[in-house]
């Protein structure tokens, strides 16, 4: 019996990958409907949120951002600026629409202190890594086993509410969800094979 696991020492050594399609912020309503549309023309997309971080106990802020990707390009919904418009409501409940996610469980507790949403034709990898012996379910860690790869996490305790979204930013929160798309195509084509894993650790029986 094994485990597959990464250390982050390992993962520090790995070449560093990031999106590298077409990124376009949604910041007002005008532009909302046809970046909608836009998504709905793709049979999968990967989906991820971010918000402002809080350093003090008991302060819960409001989901700042919601970015969905296609492969090739990625929205940034500034929901601080625009709410949750009704288009976009409606994608998200769309059980046609597959959208890929990693611990869905927790962006849905923040959204949902906002909007009433019900999302439908969602799928949390974090579901899926069990079946290949896969001990680490964070974004990261995930990305690195299986494509030996870096996901840098530098601007993950950044400003999401800040006026205007740096470049860092924008490439940051783009990579998170499109690299959903990434892992959930890898699991589910049997592209990844666990036996051959560089990061296979046997379990020693206990007595």
């Amino acid at each position: 019996m094994y485990k597959i696991s990464i250390e982050k020492e390992q993962i520090n050594q790995l070449p560093v990958v990031s999106f590298d399609g077409q990124i376009i912020v949604v910041d007002s309503m005008a532009t909302v409907n046809a970046a909608v549309s836009t998504l709905r023309r793709y049979p999968i997309v990967g989906f991820d949120t971010e918000t402002r971080p809080s350093f003090r106990r008991g302060v819960l802020h409001k989901m700042a951002l919601m970015q969905i990707s296609a492969p090739d390009i990625c929205f940034l919904f500034r929901l601080n600026k625009i709410g949750l418009p009704v288009k976009l409501k409606q994608y998200l409940e769309d059980p046609s629409c597959l959208k890929v996610g990693l611990s869905l469980h927790d962006d849905w507790n923040v959204l949902h202190r906002q909007h009433d949403v019900h999302p439908e034709g969602f799928i949390d990898v974090q579901t899926m890594v069990s079946q290949f012996h896969i001990a680490d379910t964070s974004l990261q860690k995930l990305f690195a086993i299986l494509f030996q790869q870096k996901i840098s996490k530098s601007q993950q305790l950044s400003n999401w509410e800040a006026p205007t979204l740096t470049d860092a930013q924008q490439r940051y929160a783009a990579t998170d969800a499109w690299a959903c798309i990434k892992i959930f195509e890898c699991l589910s084509g049997s592209i990844f094979n666990p036996d051959l894993s560089p990061y296979k650790t046997e379990i020693l029986d206990e007595e």
